[in-house]
């Protein structure tokens, strides 16, 4: 009797669940193999032991290198930042604010004082690219040590008011006049504020703090920092807490864990606040006096690598500041630029929804009506790609009213968009027997939907320029648009503004209990 292959190798059955298993499968294939050797040749049984679990031991090691080898993470590439690339980086700013000027309308332009304030952030800016004082943070976990170090740094740490290359030396004393303005501390138990902090962001050398191996969270928190240019030197705070044997080690893991991310010379260990000690003293007398004695703090190797980095690195840490700031400044010139085309975007796309409408409410013919709000919509994304200048031909807005046209189809955003407002129609007589009122304000309401999806997709697009028309994203903005204005208040006010359009003489729509 034959069985069909496709019941064999369903998610529960022995089949699958032994291919989910290579090394047990390699096992038991070995394991048949020496079996069937062994009933014709007779030798086989006196090396069978000796093959069978050598080739076991070496699939077992091949499978285990190669996990280590998955679960190893990608470095991430260090950029370097020179001046050229920061002064390109407010280049842009200024193009964008230039930009944002001509898009303004001219009362915006007379009465708000954006524009003033965007141009002197930008001033700022140019003139930190400059700047000679370096500026400290730490980051850590909960009880790493943050205040403790922050405090160290104030007492003992280097001279952050002198230029870097004037920086203490190691060797000499190090000088007590840091302000504390200088050196700030933040805890990433919450991992995006801390990164949205103020202190972080204007910071030019961060120091990451942790008290063993680290964490899942810390080391994302590690990589975000190092894909915004921040400079980093991780520290491992309480090493008096290991045995001195396991402190290279647990050092060098460490350093293992962010290979790609920073350099072993900025993995380091200290101890802010060693463990004290009981100590011993015999008198003459021959009794005994104990005491519990505090050793000193050990942030030498901190001290050391600071200095290093702060007199060779020095202008490039606050040109890297710069930059970040720069570009988080010119992310919100373009918010502001976004929101202006919004602005601008929204009675467009009210006037097709409505012509959609009024087109669909009118025509008794599906064939034509179907014909119309294509024309309308392919009118509507050539308009709407004009005022984003990501300008389609008609043979390309044609190729997007397509896709929104299919895709409303395929996940069934019409029929639940004319679920949602039939209800709120039968609460007023003639609305509701006008039967080209639910055609119409539907056809308004898919129009609507293709229209905000495309203003959510332009904006995104305008930041990656010359990137060709990107179908996917396209379907997931229609997607996360329809579910935002699938809200019952929305619906509510949309169909009393379809009824005052369609039907200005029907009674006011009743509000429903609930839909």
């Amino acid at each position: 009797m034959a069985f069909p292959m496709a019941s064999l190798l369903t998610a529960d059955s022995p089949i699958a669940a032994l291919l989910r298993r290579p090394l047990l499968l390699g096992g038991l294939g070995l394991t048949f193999g020496v079996w069937t050797l062994d009933q014709f040749v007779p030798i086989v049984p006196d090396t069978a032991g000796t093959v069978l679990w050598g080739a076991v031991a070496l699939g077992s090691g091949l499978w285990w290198v190669n996990r280590q080898r998955q679960k190893q993470p990608l470095p991430l590439p260090v950029v370097k930042i020179d001046r050229a690339r920061v002064e390109s980086a407010l280049a842009v700013v200024d193009a964008r604010i230039n930009y944002l000027a001509s898009e303004m309308a001219p009362e915006a332009l007379n009465t708000s004082d954006l524009l003033p304030r965007l141009r002197q952030e930008l001033a700022q800016l140019r003139d930190e690219m400059n700047r000679q004082d370096i500026r400290l943070a730490v980051m850590g976990g909960k009880s790493v040590g943050k205040t403790s170090l922050s405090n160290l740094l104030q007492i003992h740490g280097l001279n952050l008011d002198a230029t870097p290359a004037a920086v203490t030396a190691p060797s000499a004393p190090v000088s007590s006049d840091v302000s504390s303005d200088n050196v700030l501390s933040d805890d990433v138990s919450s991992q995006s504020s801390a990164l949205e902090s103020a202190d972080v962001t204007t910071a030019d050398l961060v120091m990451f703090l942790t008290a063993g191996d680290l964490t899942d969270s810390d080391y994302q928190t590690l990589e975000t920092l190092t894909a915004q240019h921040h400079r980093l030197i991780l520290v491992m705070n309480k090493q008096d807490q290991y045995l001195p044997g396991d402190r290279p080690v647990i050092l060098q893991q460490l350093r293992e864990r962010v290979q790609g991310m920073l350099e072993a010379e900025d993995v380091v260990a200290i101890a802010t606040q060693p463990a004290a000690f009981k100590v011993r003293q015999y008198q003459p007398d021959g009794s005994v006096q104990e005491r519990l004695e505090q050793p000193e703090a050990d942030i030498t190797a901190l001290q050391e690598r600071l200095s290093a980095v702060l007199t060779e690195q020095g202008q490039r840490l606050t040109w890297a500041t710069t930059l970040r700031q720069a570009e988080a400044l010119s992310a919100k010139v373009q918010a502001e630029i976004d929101a202006v085309r919004r602005d601008r975007a929204l009675p467009i796309i009210e006037q097709y929804q409505w012509i959609a409408a009024a087109t669909a409410f009118a025509n008794p013919v599906p064939s034509l009506d179907l014909l119309a709000t294509a024309t309308i919509n392919t009118q509507l994304v050539m308009d709407l790609s004009a005022l984003y200048k990501q300008p389609f031909s008609l043979q390309q807005a044609k190729t997007v009213t397509a896709t929104l046209a299919s895709q409303m189809v395929k996940l069934g955003l019409v029929e639940l968009s004319t679920q949602a407002i039939a209800p709120l129609l039968k609460s007023n007589l003639l609305t509701y027997v006008a039967g080209g009122t639910l055609q119409g304000l539907s056809a308004a309401h898919l129009t609507r939907l293709a229209g905000l999806s495309l203003v959510e997709y332009f904006q995104e697009q305008s930041q990656i320029p010359e990137v060709a028309f990107q179908r996917d994203r396209l379907i997931q903005k229609l997607k996360a648009v329809f579910q935002e204005n699938q809200k019952t208040a929305l619906l509510q006010a949309f169909v009393k503004q379809g009824i005052d359009r369609l039907l200005p003489n029907a009674e006011p729509v009743a509000q429903p209990q609930s839909l």
